[in-house]
């Protein structure tokens, strides 16, 4: 399977962009390596340019962008930046998010806007900056990563529940109001623990069975970018086959 799905190509590298919103060592590294692969020139988005910068030294057209997606101007440079370096945006993965853990009494009043402007407005914005091309052309896709959480409030998630929900709601409304216009918007709800080291130190009595592998995960969102609109997919789960659920 190849990106050429997707549609034009209309990189300055001549490739179908991709802009992968919140690259860390598990999903976002995974993400990006699978949409290079596939034939993108991949955009590196996070606060801090130390691992972009190396995951795009490895990468054919990848380039690295500081972006802090609390920052609504931050985000606004950042996707002008790709635009002029790259062109414009195919493909955008929204894998921001965070969030504090603590029940109501714990969480404050910051750590609960901090977890809606980082899951939900952030997304926001991103949408905004790519979706006018998209409509130009017709054709364009969204992935939003978004998590169980954001259909429970577990006692101790009185922050990052919001938010994810929040989240999910505008992923929905997204998909309502821009499916008509050419433009696959699509969710996938993260239920697991993802195979990184810092997980693997964590829980070292665990199977390999128990763990979320990142590259897997990044395979259903590139087969979510390549689906044919006759039958789109908006919400999609990914779990460890043995989990219990």
């Amino acid at each position: 399977m190849t990106a050429l799905r997707i549609g034009v190509k209309t990189s300055a590298m001549g490739k179908p962009v991709c802009v992968i919103v919140g690259v860390g060592p598990g999903n976002g590294a995974a993400f990006a390596r699978r949409f290079s692969d596939g034939g993108f020139a991949v955009a590196l988005l996070a606060r801090k340019l130390e691992l972009t910068n190396q995951l795009a030294a490895e990468l054919p057209d990848a380039k690295a962008y500081a972006c802090d997606v609390t920052d609504n101007s931050s985000i606004e440079r950042a996707f002008g930046a790709i635009r002029q370096n790259l062109g414009e945006v195919d493909v955008l993965i929204y894998n921001a998010g965070s969030g504090s853990w603590g029940t109501v009494e714990e969480v404050t009043p910051r750590d609960l806007e901090l977890a809606l402007r980082v899951n939900a407005t952030g997304l926001l914005v991103s949408a905004q900056a790519v979706m006018g091309a998209m409509k130009a052309k017709k054709k364009g896709s969204i992935v939003v990563i978004g998590a169980t959480a954001s259909r429970r409030g577990g006692a101790k998630t009185a922050a990052f529940a919001p938010g994810k929900a929040a989240q999910r709601s505008l992923a929905e409304s997204m998909a309502r109001h821009l499916w008509p216009a050419g433009i696959h918007v699509s969710l996938i709800i993260i239920d697991g623990v993802i195979d990184i080291p810092s997980t693997r130190a964590r829980m070292k009595d665990k199977p390999d069975t128990f763990f979320l592998k990142p590259a897997d995960i990044a395979e259903t969102a590139f087969h979510l970018t390549a689906q044919a609109p006759s039958a789109w997919s908006f919400e999609v789960e990914a779990r460890p086959f043995g989990e219990t659920w």
